[in-house]
């Protein structure tokens, strides 16, 4: 399993707006360690068709929910002063809770709550609003973040 140079420039830059935010490079580290191996878990899982068809209903759901969240995030980026941070979070909250009945069978609690850890960190409407502050320090890796989501979508990747 390779990751593709467009989600490496992603997380990239998601951990640059983490250790920033946070001010801890462990901390960026571990969100984002958890992040991946949230990923290759299910990714997995679905590989080895352990998901029932109830299961791979939601995860197409989740995989809609997550592509609307990408469009929401490149159109608040685009178009200035639309950035609704209640939006934003609501987004990632609901994604979050979509992924963890997903995986509620087939994961420990301790990947729920590396689940938990992600979706928590990303939707605290803090960084978000820091996030998409025009005027912020986070503009560049929004800019990059944003147009990796862009490129993926062209591709048919999210």
């Amino acid at each position: 399993m390779f990751i593709d140079d467009t989600s490496s420039e992603i997380l990239d830059e998601l951990y640059r707006v983490s250790k920033e935010y946070t001010g801890n490079r462990t901390e960026a580290q571990k969100v984002i360690k958890d992040l991946v191996k949230i990923v290759v878990k299910i990714a997995v899982l679905f590989k080895n068709n352990r998901f029932s068809e109830q299961e791979l209903s939601l995860a197409q759901t989740f995989k809609k929910k997550l592509h609307q969240g990408a469009m929401t995030a490149i159109s608040f980026h685009e178009v200035e002063f639309t950035f609704d941070k209640g939006v934003m979070s609501e987004i990632l909250t609901s994604c979050r809770d979509m992924m963890l009945k997903l995986v509620e069978t087939h994961l420990t609690a301790k990947s729920h709550g590396r689940i938990h850890h992600v979706f928590n960190h990303y939707s605290d409407p803090d960084l978000l609003t820091q996030l998409y502050n025009p005027n912020g320090p986070f503009k560049p890796h929004l800019s990059k973040i944003c147009n990796g989501l862009n490129k993926l979508i062209e591709e048919g990747k999210l």
